[in-house]
């Protein structure tokens, strides 16, 4: 698969950044909220990591010291492509509560993000976690052709019938 470097690369990234632990805030007591939404202290971000195949397909990691936010841009080659990854997108966003890590709203620049915090490294596995945003941005890229060629399938059923109307 031409993809499966970039992959590798972005698993042992993952990997590495999901080795989170529990922080409480240093400024409001008896809070915990994820360091790199919040960024109330500069020591506890890591520098952020971008990672990217050409200029329409890159993943965005930022990591803090009890979370990382994950922010991926889907490859869009054309119009068709644009238009099926934002209704994807949207439809996916609408239904952040049921993904757990998905964020409701983007990174500006990106399409979706994911948002890993010391609670579901609790909850879950970290190589499982890690392995639903691979098996993620292998699914939307499968996802996003199977729609395209559905819709251009579609259109040509359509052309051919609309054309019918004007054979002698």
């Amino acid at each position: 698969m031409a993809n499966q470097p970039y992959l590798d690369c972005i698993r042992a990234t993952l990997t590495a950044s999901v080795c989170l632990q529990n922080f409480p805030s240093q400024i409001i007591e008896r809070h915990n909220k994820p360091e790199v939404e919040a960024q109330t202290s500069a020591e506890l971000l890591c520098a952020p990591v971008t990672i990217s195949r050409n200029d329409k397909q890159m993943i965005h990691i930022e990591t803090s010291v009890n979370s990382v936010r994950i922010s991926v841009k889907v490859k869009q080659s054309d119009d068709t492509d644009r238009i099926l990854c934002k209704k994807f997108m949207n439809f996916l966003n609408q239904r952040a509560e049921d993904f757990i890590i998905l964020r409701r709203k983007p990174i500006e620049g990106y399409d979706i993000s994911f948002l890993v915090t010391n609670f579901h490294t609790e909850q879950f596995y970290k190589h499982k976690l890690v392995d639903f945003v691979i098996q993620f941005m292998e699914d939307i890229d499968k996802e996003i052709s199977a729609m395209k060629l559905a819709v251009n399938a579609r259109a040509r059923i359509v052309a051919v019938e609309y054309l019918k109307t004007f054979q002698v």
